[in-house]
């Protein structure tokens, strides 16, 4: 059931205007639209348990990432998170009190989406933990436009389906660095990447649109299942 959540009259009236920009249906052009690249860091890898601590995220404009065009921003913790956590993701126990209203942030985040796709490597969690917090914090549903790298890079790259898996396989293979790995806004810059060279893969094979890399993503889940 969807949690009762009372909001000031500001946070309530820029959640009314936000809200209709979470998309569902986007059709991005690969050539000439905005995509958005993100990730999360939280305080464990528990779907269920855990919760969002930091969102980092970097746009691609018209085929180029566009440096300027990014965001970060940490939820502010009534409680730090444990020091094992601390020690992946970097964030401290001050920064974490410190953090902005969690409210405040995910609207921020809800801004600076714009309405955009969101490129991501397993989609599933990042897309959880956001959905948790404005569910918890915002009284609504995020159910984003995503694309899950983690099943299109196969498809593109068949030839290295089973050996590559993790995002660190990836970067590897095609020399990313990443000198701050768990860092929201660090890892974002380095998928989106991958998200380049996915899209210059697609364009080979004449795609075009967000929804060439949906389908293809439906089709690698359905081979997945069913190995």
């Amino acid at each position: 059931m969807r949690p009762v959540v009372t909001l000031s009259a500001e946070h309530q009236a820029r959640l009314d205007l936000l809200k209709l920009k979470i998309s569902t249906g986007c059709k991005a052009d690969f050539a000439r639209d905005r995509i958005v690249v993100v990730d999360v860091e939280t305080t464990g890898l528990s779907l269920a348990n855990d919760h969002l601590i930091a969102i980092g995220a970097v746009a691609i404009n018209s085929g180029h990432i566009t440096f300027a065009d990014s965001f970060e921003v940490v939820l502010r913790q009534d409680v730090a998170s444990a020091k094992a956590n601390i020690l992946v993701h970097g964030i401290g126990g001050s920064a974490q009190r410190a953090g902005l209203p969690p409210e405040d942030a995910l609207l921020a985040f809800l801004d600076y989406l714009d309405g955009a796709p969101l490129f991501a490597y397993h989609v599933v969690f990042d897309a959880t933990m956001l959905r948790k917090a404005f569910l918890k914090f915002l009284g609504v549903e995020f159910r984003h436009t995503w694309v899950d790298l983690a099943y299109v890079l196969p498809d593109l790259y068949s030839e290295h389906t089973s050996n590559y898996r993790a995002l660190d396989d990836w970067l590897k293979h095609f020399a990313i660095g990443n000198d701050a790995r768990h860092n929201a806004l660090a890892d974002a810059l380095a998928t989106a990447q991958l998200g380049l060279i996915a899209l210059r893969a697609a364009r080979l094979r004449r795609g075009a649109d967000l929804k060439f890399l949906q389908d293809m993503e439906k089709t690698q889940r359905w081979l997945s299942a069913t190995r």
